[in-house]
Protein backbone atom coordinates (compact mmCIF):
# COMPACT_ATOMS: atom_id res chain seq x y z
CA UNK A 1 0.00 0.00 0.00
CA UNK A 2 2.80 2.39 0.92
CA UNK A 3 4.63 1.65 -2.32
CA UNK A 4 1.51 2.30 -4.33
CA UNK A 5 0.93 5.53 -2.46
CA UNK A 6 4.44 6.81 -3.19
CA UNK A 7 4.04 5.73 -6.80
CA UNK A 8 1.17 8.17 -7.32
CA UNK A 9 1.70 10.74 -4.56
CA UNK A 10 4.83 12.88 -4.25
CA UNK A 11 6.55 14.19 -1.14
CA UNK A 12 6.30 17.74 0.19
CA UNK A 13 9.26 18.92 -1.91
CA UNK A 14 7.55 17.64 -5.07
CA UNK A 15 4.40 19.65 -4.45
CA UNK A 16 6.36 22.75 -3.39
CA UNK A 17 8.17 22.71 -6.71
CA UNK A 18 4.92 22.12 -8.55
CA UNK A 19 3.13 24.96 -6.78
CA UNK A 20 6.04 27.35 -7.32
CA UNK A 21 5.72 26.73 -11.04
CA UNK A 22 1.94 26.56 -11.50
CA UNK A 23 0.58 29.12 -9.01
CA UNK A 24 1.62 32.13 -11.15
CA UNK A 25 0.22 30.37 -14.23
CA UNK A 26 -3.00 29.53 -12.37
CA UNK A 27 -3.36 33.12 -11.18
CA UNK A 28 -2.74 34.42 -14.69
CA UNK A 29 -5.21 31.99 -16.25
CA UNK A 30 -7.78 32.47 -13.48
CA UNK A 31 -7.77 36.23 -13.77
CA UNK A 32 -7.77 36.05 -17.58
CA UNK A 33 -10.66 33.62 -17.74
CA UNK A 34 -12.62 35.35 -14.99
CA UNK A 35 -12.34 38.68 -16.78
CA UNK A 36 -13.24 36.94 -20.07
CA UNK A 37 -16.38 35.72 -18.30
CA UNK A 38 -17.10 39.25 -17.04
CA UNK A 39 -16.51 40.63 -20.55
CA UNK A 40 -18.81 37.98 -21.96
CA UNK A 41 -21.49 38.88 -19.43
CA UNK A 42 -21.10 42.57 -20.31
CA UNK A 43 -21.60 41.76 -23.98
CA UNK A 44 -24.44 39.45 -22.96
CA UNK A 45 -26.21 42.34 -21.26
CA UNK A 46 -26.46 43.99 -24.69
CA UNK A 47 -28.56 41.08 -25.96
CA UNK A 48 -28.60 37.77 -27.82
CA UNK A 49 -27.38 39.28 -31.11
CA UNK A 50 -24.26 40.58 -29.40
CA UNK A 51 -23.56 37.23 -27.70
CA UNK A 52 -23.93 35.33 -30.97
CA UNK A 53 -21.84 37.71 -33.13
CA UNK A 54 -18.93 37.79 -30.68
CA UNK A 55 -19.10 34.00 -30.31
CA UNK A 56 -18.84 33.39 -34.06
CA UNK A 57 -15.85 35.73 -34.55
CA UNK A 58 -14.07 34.22 -31.56
CA UNK A 59 -14.55 30.72 -32.99
CA UNK A 60 -12.93 31.78 -36.26
CA UNK A 61 -10.10 33.54 -34.41
CA UNK A 62 -9.58 30.40 -32.34
CA UNK A 63 -8.35 28.50 -35.41
CA UNK A 64 -5.60 31.09 -35.90
CA UNK A 65 -4.72 31.31 -32.20
CA UNK A 66 -4.52 27.54 -31.76
CA UNK A 67 -2.29 27.34 -34.83
CA UNK A 68 0.05 29.77 -33.05
CA UNK A 69 -0.15 27.56 -29.97
CA UNK A 70 0.95 24.59 -32.08
CA UNK A 71 3.94 26.54 -33.41
CA UNK A 72 4.93 27.70 -29.93
CA UNK A 73 4.56 24.14 -28.64
CA UNK A 74 6.77 22.77 -31.42
CA UNK A 75 9.53 25.21 -30.47
CA UNK A 76 8.98 24.59 -26.76
CA UNK A 77 9.60 20.84 -27.02
CA UNK A 78 13.23 21.62 -27.89
CA UNK A 79 13.40 24.91 -25.97
CA UNK A 80 12.60 23.27 -22.62
CA UNK A 81 15.06 20.45 -23.24
CA UNK A 82 17.82 22.84 -24.40
CA UNK A 83 17.27 24.90 -21.26
CA UNK A 84 17.52 21.77 -19.10
CA UNK A 85 20.73 20.94 -20.98
CA UNK A 86 22.20 24.43 -20.38
CA UNK A 87 22.30 25.33 -24.09
CA UNK A 88 21.45 29.07 -24.36
CA UNK A 89 22.00 29.23 -28.12
CA UNK A 90 19.57 26.37 -28.58
CA UNK A 91 16.92 28.21 -26.58
CA UNK A 92 17.56 31.42 -28.56
CA UNK A 93 17.10 29.71 -31.90
CA UNK A 94 13.88 28.02 -30.77
CA UNK A 95 12.68 31.43 -29.54
CA UNK A 96 13.50 32.98 -32.91
CA UNK A 97 11.56 30.22 -34.66
CA UNK A 98 8.47 30.97 -32.54
CA UNK A 99 8.60 34.72 -33.24
CA UNK A 100 9.00 34.36 -37.01
CA UNK A 101 6.35 31.74 -37.63
CA UNK A 102 3.77 33.09 -35.14
CA UNK A 103 3.90 36.56 -36.72
CA UNK A 104 3.54 35.04 -40.20
CA UNK A 105 0.48 33.07 -39.04
CA UNK A 106 -1.01 36.24 -37.52
CA UNK A 107 -0.58 38.13 -40.82
CA UNK A 108 -2.02 35.23 -42.82
CA UNK A 109 -5.01 35.09 -40.46
CA UNK A 110 -5.65 38.81 -40.90
CA UNK A 111 -5.68 38.45 -44.70
CA UNK A 112 -8.00 35.42 -44.61
CA UNK A 113 -10.54 37.13 -42.36
CA UNK A 114 -10.41 40.38 -44.37
CA UNK A 115 -11.18 38.66 -47.67
CA UNK A 116 -13.27 35.67 -46.56
CA UNK A 117 -14.55 36.64 -43.11
CA UNK A 118 -18.14 37.38 -44.19
CA UNK A 119 -18.58 34.00 -45.88
CA UNK A 120 -17.07 32.19 -42.90
CA UNK A 121 -19.34 34.02 -40.44
CA UNK A 122 -22.44 33.07 -42.45
CA UNK A 123 -21.63 29.37 -41.97
CA UNK A 124 -22.63 29.78 -38.30
CA UNK A 125 -25.82 31.76 -38.79
CA UNK A 126 -29.00 29.69 -39.23
CA UNK A 127 -32.40 31.18 -38.49
CA UNK A 128 -34.68 28.30 -37.41
CA UNK A 129 -37.32 30.51 -35.78
CA UNK A 130 -38.01 33.00 -38.57
CA UNK A 131 -37.02 35.93 -36.36
CA UNK A 132 -34.88 37.49 -39.10
CA UNK A 133 -31.87 37.94 -36.82
CA UNK A 134 -29.24 36.71 -39.28
CA UNK A 135 -28.62 40.04 -41.05
CA UNK A 136 -28.33 41.93 -37.77
CA UNK A 137 -25.98 39.33 -36.30
CA UNK A 138 -23.80 39.35 -39.44
CA UNK A 139 -23.43 43.15 -39.31
CA UNK A 140 -22.53 43.03 -35.62
CA UNK A 141 -19.96 40.26 -36.20
CA UNK A 142 -18.36 42.19 -39.08
CA UNK A 143 -17.93 45.29 -36.92
CA UNK A 144 -16.39 43.26 -34.09
CA UNK A 145 -14.02 41.32 -36.38
CA UNK A 146 -12.58 44.40 -38.15
CA UNK A 147 -11.29 45.77 -34.84
CA UNK A 148 -10.12 42.44 -33.40
CA UNK A 149 -7.75 41.86 -36.35
CA UNK A 150 -5.56 44.75 -35.12
CA UNK A 151 -4.61 42.70 -32.05
CA UNK A 152 -3.38 39.56 -33.82
CA UNK A 153 0.34 40.50 -34.11
CA UNK A 154 0.85 41.50 -30.45
CA UNK A 155 -0.97 38.30 -29.47
CA UNK A 156 1.57 36.34 -31.54
CA UNK A 157 4.53 38.05 -29.84
CA UNK A 158 3.09 37.50 -26.36
CA UNK A 159 2.82 33.77 -27.08
CA UNK A 160 6.43 33.53 -28.27
CA UNK A 161 7.90 35.54 -25.37
CA UNK A 162 5.76 34.12 -22.55
CA UNK A 163 6.32 30.49 -23.49
CA UNK A 164 10.12 30.94 -23.69
CA UNK A 165 10.26 32.81 -20.39
CA UNK A 166 8.31 29.97 -18.76
CA UNK A 167 10.80 27.44 -20.15
CA UNK A 168 13.48 29.45 -18.33
CA UNK A 169 11.45 29.25 -15.09
CA UNK A 170 10.02 32.81 -15.25
CA UNK A 171 6.28 32.53 -14.68
CA UNK A 172 5.62 35.61 -12.52
CA UNK A 173 6.20 38.36 -15.10
CA UNK A 174 3.91 36.85 -17.77
CA UNK A 175 1.33 36.56 -14.99
CA UNK A 176 1.72 40.23 -13.96
CA UNK A 177 1.57 41.41 -17.58
CA UNK A 178 -1.57 39.37 -18.16
CA UNK A 179 -3.26 40.61 -15.00
CA UNK A 180 -2.54 44.26 -15.88
CA UNK A 181 -3.75 43.75 -19.45
CA UNK A 182 -7.01 42.10 -18.48
CA UNK A 183 -7.78 44.72 -15.86
CA UNK A 184 -7.34 47.32 -18.62
CA UNK A 185 -9.53 45.19 -20.86
CA UNK A 186 -12.28 44.94 -18.25
CA UNK A 187 -12.15 48.67 -17.50
CA UNK A 188 -12.42 49.73 -21.14
CA UNK A 189 -15.10 47.11 -21.75
CA UNK A 190 -17.23 48.76 -19.09
CA UNK A 191 -16.54 52.24 -20.42
CA UNK A 192 -16.93 51.51 -24.14
CA UNK A 193 -19.66 48.86 -24.22
CA UNK A 194 -22.07 50.85 -22.06
CA UNK A 195 -20.77 54.42 -22.66
CA UNK A 196 -19.82 55.25 -19.07
CA UNK A 197 -17.94 58.34 -17.76
CA UNK A 198 -18.38 60.29 -20.98
CA UNK A 199 -17.12 57.52 -23.31
CA UNK A 200 -19.23 56.65 -26.37
CA UNK A 201 -21.62 53.67 -26.15
CA UNK A 202 -20.14 51.29 -28.75
CA UNK A 203 -21.52 47.84 -27.84
CA UNK A 204 -19.56 44.97 -29.40
CA UNK A 205 -17.17 47.41 -31.14
CA UNK A 206 -16.25 48.75 -27.70
CA UNK A 207 -15.53 45.20 -26.51
CA UNK A 208 -13.18 44.68 -29.47
CA UNK A 209 -11.35 48.00 -28.88
CA UNK A 210 -10.84 47.11 -25.21
CA UNK A 211 -9.39 43.71 -26.13
CA UNK A 212 -6.97 45.21 -28.67
CA UNK A 213 -5.73 47.85 -26.21
CA UNK A 214 -5.11 45.18 -23.58
CA UNK A 215 -3.12 43.01 -26.01
CA UNK A 216 -0.75 45.84 -26.90
CA UNK A 217 -0.22 46.63 -23.21
CA UNK A 218 0.54 42.99 -22.38
CA UNK A 219 2.93 42.71 -25.32
CA UNK A 220 4.81 45.90 -24.31
CA UNK A 221 5.26 44.77 -20.70
CA UNK A 222 6.61 41.31 -21.55
CA UNK A 223 8.89 42.42 -24.40
CA UNK A 224 10.38 45.32 -22.42
CA UNK A 225 10.95 43.13 -19.35
CA UNK A 226 12.66 40.38 -21.32
CA UNK A 227 15.08 42.77 -23.04
CA UNK A 228 15.81 44.82 -19.91
CA UNK A 229 16.67 41.58 -18.06
CA UNK A 230 18.63 40.11 -20.96
CA UNK A 231 21.65 39.43 -18.70
CA UNK A 232 19.49 36.94 -16.86
CA UNK A 233 17.61 35.66 -19.90
CA UNK A 234 20.53 35.33 -22.29
CA UNK A 235 18.43 33.85 -25.08
CA UNK A 236 16.88 37.31 -25.70
CA UNK A 237 20.25 38.81 -26.66
CA UNK A 238 20.74 39.25 -30.41
CA UNK A 239 17.51 37.41 -31.17
CA UNK A 240 16.68 40.07 -33.78
CA UNK A 241 20.25 40.70 -34.94
CA UNK A 242 19.96 37.95 -37.52
CA UNK A 243 17.09 35.71 -38.45
CA UNK A 244 19.23 32.61 -38.74
CA UNK A 245 18.18 29.17 -37.60
CA UNK A 246 20.55 26.29 -38.51
CA UNK A 247 19.05 24.00 -41.11
CA UNK A 248 19.66 20.94 -38.95
CA UNK A 249 17.79 22.44 -35.98
CA UNK A 250 14.98 23.73 -38.20
CA UNK A 251 14.68 20.28 -39.72
CA UNK A 252 14.41 18.71 -36.27
CA UNK A 253 11.78 21.20 -35.12
CA UNK A 254 9.77 20.73 -38.31
CA UNK A 255 10.11 16.94 -38.20
CA UNK A 256 8.97 16.78 -34.58
CA UNK A 257 6.70 19.82 -34.69
CA UNK A 258 4.94 19.36 -38.04
CA UNK A 259 2.53 16.72 -36.67
CA UNK A 260 1.98 18.97 -33.64
CA UNK A 261 1.27 22.08 -35.71
CA UNK A 262 -0.92 20.09 -38.09
CA UNK A 263 -2.63 18.61 -35.05
CA UNK A 264 -3.48 22.04 -33.63
CA UNK A 265 -4.70 23.33 -37.01
CA UNK A 266 -6.91 20.30 -37.69
CA UNK A 267 -8.08 20.11 -34.07
CA UNK A 268 -9.15 23.76 -34.08
CA UNK A 269 -10.82 23.35 -37.46
CA UNK A 270 -12.55 20.24 -36.17
CA UNK A 271 -13.87 22.03 -33.08
CA UNK A 272 -14.99 24.97 -35.24
CA UNK A 273 -16.83 22.63 -37.61
CA UNK A 274 -18.41 20.82 -34.66
CA UNK A 275 -19.67 24.17 -33.37
CA UNK A 276 -20.91 24.98 -36.87
CA UNK A 277 -22.86 21.71 -36.84
CA UNK A 278 -24.51 22.67 -33.57
CA UNK A 279 -25.29 26.10 -35.05
CA UNK A 280 -27.56 24.45 -37.66
CA UNK A 281 -30.01 23.92 -34.82
CA UNK A 282 -30.49 27.70 -34.55
CA UNK A 283 -29.04 31.00 -33.29
CA UNK A 284 -30.24 30.10 -29.78
CA UNK A 285 -27.85 27.14 -29.71
CA UNK A 286 -24.91 29.40 -30.68
CA UNK A 287 -25.76 31.74 -27.79
CA UNK A 288 -26.13 28.86 -25.30
CA UNK A 289 -22.82 27.33 -26.35
CA UNK A 290 -21.08 30.69 -26.04
CA UNK A 291 -22.32 31.03 -22.45
CA UNK A 292 -21.27 27.44 -21.73
CA UNK A 293 -17.81 27.58 -23.29
CA UNK A 294 -16.94 30.88 -21.61
CA UNK A 295 -18.04 29.65 -18.17
CA UNK A 296 -16.24 26.31 -18.57
CA UNK A 297 -12.90 28.09 -19.06
CA UNK A 298 -13.08 29.23 -15.42
CA UNK A 299 -13.12 25.60 -14.30
CA UNK A 300 -10.32 24.63 -16.70
CA UNK A 301 -7.75 27.01 -15.23
CA UNK A 302 -5.86 24.36 -13.24
CA UNK A 303 -6.17 21.89 -16.10
CA UNK A 304 -4.40 24.29 -18.49
CA UNK A 305 -1.75 25.04 -15.87
CA UNK A 306 -1.01 21.35 -15.33
CA UNK A 307 -0.29 20.99 -19.03
CA UNK A 308 2.32 23.75 -18.72
CA UNK A 309 3.74 22.07 -15.61
CA UNK A 310 4.20 18.77 -17.43
CA UNK A 311 5.85 20.52 -20.38
CA UNK A 312 8.38 22.30 -18.15
CA UNK A 313 9.04 19.84 -15.29
CA UNK A 314 9.03 16.63 -17.32
CA UNK A 315 10.61 18.29 -20.36
CA UNK A 316 13.57 19.60 -18.35
CA UNK A 317 14.14 16.20 -16.73
CA UNK A 318 14.08 14.49 -20.13
CA UNK A 319 16.54 17.06 -21.49
CA UNK A 320 18.87 16.41 -18.55
CA UNK A 321 18.72 12.66 -19.28
CA UNK A 322 16.84 11.76 -16.06
CA UNK A 323 14.33 9.48 -17.81
CA UNK A 324 13.08 7.44 -14.85
CA UNK A 325 12.66 10.59 -12.78
CA UNK A 326 10.65 12.17 -15.60
CA UNK A 327 8.34 9.12 -15.79
CA UNK A 328 7.82 9.20 -12.02
CA UNK A 329 7.12 12.94 -12.01
CA UNK A 330 4.62 12.57 -14.83
CA UNK A 331 2.74 9.73 -13.12
CA UNK A 332 2.28 11.82 -9.98
CA UNK A 333 1.14 14.84 -12.01
CA UNK A 334 -1.45 12.77 -13.89
CA UNK A 335 -2.90 11.35 -10.67
CA UNK A 336 -2.98 14.77 -8.99
CA UNK A 337 -4.74 16.32 -12.00
CA UNK A 338 -7.48 13.68 -12.15
CA UNK A 339 -8.30 13.69 -8.43
CA UNK A 340 -8.33 17.49 -8.26
CA UNK A 341 -10.76 17.79 -11.17
CA UNK A 342 -13.22 15.35 -9.66
CA UNK A 343 -13.68 17.93 -6.90
CA UNK A 344 -13.79 20.85 -9.34
CA UNK A 345 -16.44 19.00 -11.36
CA UNK A 346 -18.67 18.75 -8.28
CA UNK A 347 -18.42 22.52 -7.73
CA UNK A 348 -19.19 23.16 -11.39
CA UNK A 349 -22.32 20.98 -11.26
CA UNK A 350 -23.64 22.84 -8.23
CA UNK A 351 -23.17 26.37 -9.62
CA UNK A 352 -24.35 25.54 -13.16
CA UNK A 353 -27.92 26.86 -12.69
CA UNK A 354 -26.69 30.27 -11.51
CA UNK A 355 -24.32 31.22 -14.35
CA UNK A 356 -26.84 31.61 -17.25
CA UNK A 357 -28.95 33.94 -15.08
CA UNK A 358 -26.22 36.59 -15.52
CA UNK A 359 -27.11 36.98 -19.21
CA UNK A 360 -29.86 39.09 -20.73
CA UNK A 361 -31.31 36.36 -22.89
CA UNK A 362 -34.30 34.02 -23.14
CA UNK A 363 -35.26 31.35 -20.63
CA UNK A 364 -34.79 28.61 -23.27
CA UNK A 365 -31.18 29.68 -23.88
CA UNK A 366 -30.50 29.81 -20.14
CA UNK A 367 -31.94 26.31 -19.65
CA UNK A 368 -29.87 24.90 -22.52
CA UNK A 369 -26.67 26.51 -21.18
CA UNK A 370 -27.32 25.12 -17.68
CA UNK A 371 -27.71 21.56 -19.01
CA UNK A 372 -24.53 21.88 -21.09
CA UNK A 373 -22.62 23.12 -18.04
CA UNK A 374 -23.76 20.11 -16.00
CA UNK A 375 -22.70 17.71 -18.75
CA UNK A 376 -19.31 19.45 -18.79
CA UNK A 377 -19.08 18.98 -15.01
CA UNK A 378 -19.20 15.18 -15.46
CA UNK A 379 -16.74 15.41 -18.34
CA UNK A 380 -14.23 17.61 -16.47
CA UNK A 381 -12.06 14.86 -14.85
CA UNK A 382 -11.97 12.95 -18.15
CA UNK A 383 -11.00 16.07 -20.10
CA UNK A 384 -8.35 17.04 -17.54
CA UNK A 385 -6.75 13.60 -17.65
CA UNK A 386 -6.77 13.61 -21.45
CA UNK A 387 -5.19 17.08 -21.56
CA UNK A 388 -2.34 15.95 -19.26
CA UNK A 389 -1.82 12.74 -21.23
CA UNK A 390 -1.53 14.83 -24.40
CA UNK A 391 1.20 17.04 -22.88
CA UNK A 392 3.00 13.98 -21.53
CA UNK A 393 3.28 12.31 -24.91
CA UNK A 394 4.15 15.61 -26.58
CA UNK A 395 7.04 16.61 -24.31
CA UNK A 396 8.90 13.42 -25.26
CA UNK A 397 8.64 14.35 -28.93
CA UNK A 398 6.00 11.76 -29.86
CA UNK A 399 4.02 14.34 -31.77
CA UNK A 400 2.86 11.94 -34.48
CA UNK A 401 1.09 9.88 -31.81
CA UNK A 402 -0.56 12.99 -30.36
CA UNK A 403 -1.70 13.87 -33.87
CA UNK A 404 -3.50 10.55 -34.28
CA UNK A 405 -5.30 10.48 -30.96
CA UNK A 406 -6.04 14.22 -30.78
CA UNK A 407 -6.77 15.85 -34.16
CA UNK A 408 -7.53 12.59 -35.98
CA UNK A 409 -9.98 11.56 -33.27
CA UNK A 410 -11.69 14.95 -33.49
CA UNK A 411 -11.91 14.85 -37.30
CA UNK A 412 -12.68 11.14 -37.73
CA UNK A 413 -14.87 10.44 -34.69
CA UNK A 414 -16.23 13.56 -32.97
CA UNK A 415 -16.97 15.69 -36.04
CA UNK A 416 -18.85 13.04 -38.09
CA UNK A 417 -20.75 12.04 -34.95
CA UNK A 418 -22.00 15.57 -34.26
CA UNK A 419 -22.43 16.37 -37.97
CA UNK A 420 -24.75 13.41 -38.53
CA UNK A 421 -26.68 13.69 -35.28
CA UNK A 422 -27.39 17.42 -35.65
CA UNK A 423 -28.56 17.06 -39.25
CA UNK A 424 -30.10 13.59 -39.54
CA UNK A 425 -31.44 12.70 -36.10
CA UNK A 426 -34.34 13.83 -33.93
CA UNK A 427 -32.15 13.88 -30.83
CA UNK A 428 -32.10 17.12 -28.85
CA UNK A 429 -28.98 19.31 -28.80
CA UNK A 430 -28.44 18.33 -25.15
CA UNK A 431 -28.49 14.60 -25.98
CA UNK A 432 -26.03 15.09 -28.85
CA UNK A 433 -23.76 17.19 -26.63
CA UNK A 434 -23.70 14.42 -23.98
CA UNK A 435 -22.91 11.73 -26.57
CA UNK A 436 -20.00 13.81 -27.90
CA UNK A 437 -18.50 14.14 -24.41
CA UNK A 438 -18.87 10.42 -23.58
CA UNK A 439 -16.93 9.57 -26.77
CA UNK A 440 -13.85 11.21 -25.22
CA UNK A 441 -13.43 8.16 -22.99
CA UNK A 442 -11.99 6.34 -26.00
CA UNK A 443 -8.99 8.65 -26.38
CA UNK A 444 -8.36 8.76 -22.62
CA UNK A 445 -8.02 4.97 -22.63
CA UNK A 446 -5.69 5.12 -25.65
CA UNK A 447 -3.61 7.82 -23.95
CA UNK A 448 -3.27 5.81 -20.73
CA UNK A 449 -2.08 2.75 -22.68
CA UNK A 450 0.54 4.80 -24.56
CA UNK A 451 1.87 6.54 -21.43
CA UNK A 452 1.98 3.32 -19.40
CA UNK A 453 4.33 1.76 -21.97
CA UNK A 454 6.89 4.53 -21.29
CA UNK A 455 8.15 4.77 -24.87
CA UNK A 456 7.23 8.48 -24.95
CA UNK A 457 10.04 9.38 -22.51
CA UNK A 458 12.95 10.39 -24.76
CA UNK A 459 15.89 12.81 -24.46
CA UNK A 460 15.75 14.80 -27.70
CA UNK A 461 18.90 16.85 -27.04
CA UNK A 462 21.90 14.90 -25.81
CA UNK A 463 24.67 16.73 -23.91
CA UNK A 464 26.96 16.22 -26.89
CA UNK A 465 24.52 17.82 -29.33
CA UNK A 466 24.48 21.57 -28.75
CA UNK A 467 22.29 23.73 -30.95
CA UNK A 468 25.22 25.98 -31.64
CA UNK A 469 27.00 23.02 -33.19
CA UNK A 470 23.92 21.74 -35.03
Amino acid sequence: MTGTKHKFIGDAAFYRRLLTLVIPIIIQSAVTNFVTLIDNIMVGRVGTVAITSVSVVNQLSMVIFITMFGIVSAGSIYGAQYYGNGDTEGVRRCFRFKILVCVLVALAGILILIFAGDRLIMLFLTDTTGSGGVAETLASAQDYMKVMLIGFVPFALVNAYSSTLREAGETVVPMIASVIAILINMTFNYLLIFGKLGFPRLGVIGAAIATVISRYVECAIIVIFAHVRSNRYQFVKEVYSKFYIPGSLLKKIIKTGAPLILNEVLFSLGITMINQSYSTRGLEVVAAMNITNTAVTIFLVINMSMGAAISVLVGQQLGAGRIEEAIDTDRKLLFFTFVLHVGIGVVMYLVAPKIPLLYNTSMDIREMAMMMLRINAFHLPIGALYHSLYFTIRCGGKTLITFFFDACFTIVISLPLVFCLTRYSVLTVIAIFAIEKVADLIRVILGLVIVKRGTWAKNLVSSKEKAGEA
